[in-house]
């Protein structure tokens, strides 16, 4: 079990994982991408303070490097789901799971909206998922709306669990998730297609859906900005998905604050367990 994980990988991950492990903690950053965020398609960096110029591929390398020398691991796998435990915290990944003490959400921003039905129906037939739940399905047919550059080859193994699936890669369509107590069919601009399951594969997944219970400011993560502690108890936030202005100044600070807010938590609940 790690005693801090932190889902996402940009400056707000980076620099809670390098607060975080120089504090002693053993610690992980969860990245389905590169590590950097949106930073690593800035050519040009001129506004972060001490370095008057740096590419944003350099500086996230840099960061990576650093976090990584104060013994942060980087694990590349998307989050997709988080629940509370009694010992913390399950992180559900595309490759399995992993056990945390606390987490932080430093996930940016999602600007996508949810489908009509997403959230009434989420645990309920709709899954971000595939690895998770596609064998929950076996048999039956179910619907994938994948817009990841691994949607096809995450349809193909839902065949291979033996699942009838029909795919839908179209961004302006108009999908809403219809049922009573589960999923039973997708529209897609008004036609019904039946299904007992829906997998949405999206870029990113609004916090929310990962953690129920997640209090949201609009489309950010609601947070006490001195401490950056969540809703739930045992989970912090930093960066832009704690909201505005989207730089990486504040992005950093987001992150140190939580790395130090998310370690006191956990030597707290250490003291109270002795």
């Amino acid at each position: 079990m790690y005693e801090i994980l932190i889902v996402g990988g940009g400056p707000a991950g980076l620099t809670a994982a390098i607060y975080a492990a120089r504090a002693g903690k053993h610690v992980a950053v969860l990245e389905r991408g590169s590590t950097g965020g949106q930073i690593i398609s800035a050519p040009l960096v001129e506004n972060y303070p001490g370095i008057p110029s740096v590419s944003g591929t350099e500086l996230a390398r840099q960061m990576t490097e650093q976090a990584c020398t104060f013994g942060a691991e980087i694990v590349y796998t998307e989050a997709v789901g988080l629940e509370k435990t009694p010992a913390g915290f399950r992180v559900l990944c595309m490759d399995g799971v992993r056990e945390a003490k606390a987490v932080i959400l430093a996930l940016g921003i999602t600007r996508e909206k949810l489908y009509p039905g997403e959230a009434e129906f989420l645990g309920r037939g709709v899954s971000y998922c595939v690895t998770c739940d596609g064998m929950l399905y076996r048999g039956k047919k179910v619907c994938v709306v994948g817009f990841t550059s691994d949607a096809a080859e995450e349809a193909e193994l839902l065949r291979t669990m033996g699942c009838e699936v029909e795919q839908f890669t179209t961004r302006t369509a108009k999908y809403a998730v219809l049922g009573e107590e589960r999923v039973r069919a997708l529209s897609v601009n008004g036609e019904e297609h039946a299904c007992e399951a829906v997998f949405i594969l999206r870029p990113a997944a609004a916090p929310d859906t990962l953690l129920s219970g997640l209090a949201m400011d609009g489309v950010h993560v609601a947070v006490d900005k001195a401490t950056m502690k969540t809703s739930v108890e045992g989970v912090f936030a930093a960066g832009d998905c704690t909201g505005k202005p989207y730089q990486i100044a504040k992005a950093v600070g987001d992150g140190n604050i939580a790395a130090l807010s998310a370690a006191q938590y956990i030597e707290e609940r250490n003291r109270e367990t002795k």
